[in-house]
């Protein structure tokens, strides 16, 4: 069997298994939210941390949870580093410094997951599990809880009430994120990723020296880190080394658990707001995303270049053997169009355009499908800028799911659209523009820039994922990734909810004849074009200056 042809393989059943999922997960997890009944072991987390699950809460009483809950969670995970040198379990390693422990505090409670540091040689047993890991679960839960409010905004009218964070959080840990985190480990563990708390022990000698490796709860790690779109690994190699991804089944596996919550979410939503049509447009609109990404990157990655590639059948240079360009480009594509940011290969050594795919797939707002709800809420974002161009062209007042959106809508709507751009290229280009902190570059050039594009883009995108090359672990990138991860997080939340409560307040306006059909093929043509073209009028200079300049070299 050819690469190519097993490449194609993989997708199709990657695409099988989606459908698969589809309506039973997104279905069950609308049941989830839906629901007025709370699980006995809720009920004792609600006593124990005080709140009343069923209060409902006004946008910015909603907010106000969503930010007191991460600055407690950025402060705990901060603290649990700095006191690491004395805690049990950590291996022998020091407490980590300052600037390291604010960006990896931000990074996993804003569900980025980047890491500027070796997992192996940095953290314990105990800041990896109480810490980093619980932090995938909640960080994830937040995702989802927004995305639920927002389309709660669309579901009810004449009334500011989205719901209670709380219970959100709760149920979405409880009942969907441990219980599938619980049998992904398993399926792992029985691929061979490895799940103990074991020291660090000798494994071989090498040129001379010897290799060490410490283990870890690396599998269940593994499955909340794939499930709740987080990315951050134990080991530095991410899901490239053998413990966390071992073979090609669990490599297709992982890229499994990374889409199938931000593609069930479509079904939840169109539950929710009472037409399934509704959400397999929005379905429709990612899978032609995804599947389009996907061939393009499997396209540039088996294209020949000369000798060397037509002998090794394709870009082999930073991927893993056993899982070859195929496996290979399914996961970079799965991984930066979602906010997973764990990589199973060297992004650097991707061809030039091929790099560019995965920075252009984190540009489009990481939608296709997104992350855990964030890929949801930016979708429907896009929809309502989609229905406002679309009315601009009949001169009709805009309308999306029976909620007219007008100018206070359309001003929410974009200033979400412009934060995280405005992050990705002013603090690119102050980094470019000061002397020390290009000297963190490996290389020179265009590739050099896209080397701090990509981390900047990452970080204020919250997908965690590094090209390769830049050396991020100095006080100015720890500094200033930290601050595009938290301002890439909360601010465009602050608007999600605006919005969703600017919804809930209307009252539905009937359909008539010049309402546009958002479950028709026309609509999903008109965003998926919507979407290409604000990225790329948005971010085309800054590509032409890196990844399209090398790879048109």
């Amino acid at each position: 069997m050819g690469p190519v042809l097993a490449g194609v393989l993989q997708l199709l059943a990657l695409i099988g298994a989606l459908a698969l999922a589809y309506i039973p997960l997104g279905t069950y997890m609308a049941r989830v939210y839906s629901s007025d009944k709370h699980l006995r072991v809720e009920k004792w987390i609600y006593k124990g941390i005080g709140a009343d699950p069923d209060t409902e809460m006004t946008w910015p009483a909603y907010l106000r949870g969503i930010l007191a809950f991460s600055a407690v969670g950025v402060v705990f995970l901060y603290l649990l580093q700095r006191i690491q040198g004395v805690l049990p379990g950590s291996l022998g390693f020091d407490s980590v410094n300052p600037a390291q422990s604010f960006n990896t505090a931000v990074s996993f409670v804003t569900n980025t997951n980047w890491q500027s540091y070796y997992g192996e040689q940095t953290m314990g047993h105990v800041v990896q599990t109480a810490g980093l890991a619980v932090q995938n679960f909640v960080s994830a839960a937040v995702g989802i809880a927004v995305a639920v409010a927002l389309v709660r905004g669309f579901a009810r009218s004449r009334t500011g009430e989205l719901g209670n964070i709380w219970a959100d959080l709760v149920r979405g840990v409880v009942r969907v994120l441990v219980p599938m985190a619980f049998v992904a480990a398993i399926v792992l563990v029985a691929c061979g990723a490895i799940q103990n708390f074991s020291g660090i022990h000798e494994v071989g000698q090498f040129m001379g020296g010897s290799q060490q490796w410490n283990g870890g709860a690396v599998a269940s790690t593994e499955a909340i880190k794939e499930i709740g779109t987080n990315g951050g690994g134990i080991f530095n190699a991410n899901s490239a080394h053998p413990f966390e991804n071992p073979t090609p089944l669990s490599n297709l596996f992982e890229i499994f658990l990374i889409l199938v919550i931000p593609f069930s979410l479509t079904r939840t939503f169109g539950l929710m707001v009472g037409s399934v049509k509704q959400g397999y447009a929005i379905l429709a609109t990612m899978a032609t995303l995804w599947i389009g990404f996907t061939a393009l990157m499997m396209w540039t990655e088996f294209a020949h270049h000369g000798p060397a590639f037509d002998i090794a059948g394709g870009a082999y240079e930073g991927k893993e053997v056993r899982f070859g360009v195929g496996g290979s480009s399914i996961f970079a594509t799965a991984t930066t169009l979602t906010s997973t940011g764990a990589v199973n290969s060297f992004h650097s050594s991707f061809t030039g355009l091929g790099g560019g795919i995965t920075m252009l797939g984190m540009m489009l707002g990481e939608i296709a499908p997104g992350g855990t709800g964030s890929g949801l809420y930016g979708m429907l974002i896009m929809a309502i800028i989609a229905v406002f161009i679309a009315g601009l062209m009949v001169g009709r007042t805009p309308e999306y799911l029976g909620k007219k959106i007008g100018t206070r809508e359309i001003k929410r709507a974009a200033c979400y659209l412009l934060i995280t751009p405005a992050l990705v290229l002013v603090f690119t280009a102050v980094s470019m523009a000061l002397p020390t902190p290009p000297n963190s570059m490996l290389n020179s050039g265009a590739h050099g820039f896209s080397e701090v594009l990509y981390a900047f883009t990452s970080a204020a995108n919250n997908n965690g994922s590094a090209f390769g090359g830049l050396n991020a672990n100095t006080d100015w990138y720890n500094t200033m990734t930290g601050l595009a991860m938290l301002f890439g997080r909360f601010l465009p939340m602050v608007f999600v909810l605006a919005l969703a409560g600017s919804l809930a307040e209307q009252k539905p306006v009937p359909e008539t004849a010049g309402t546009l059909r958002t479950e028709k093929p026309l609509f999903t043509g008109l965003l998926v074009g919507a979407i290409l073209i604000i990225t790329g009028l948005t971010y085309f200079p800054a590509l032409a200056l890196g990844p399209l300049a090398e790879g048109l070299a």
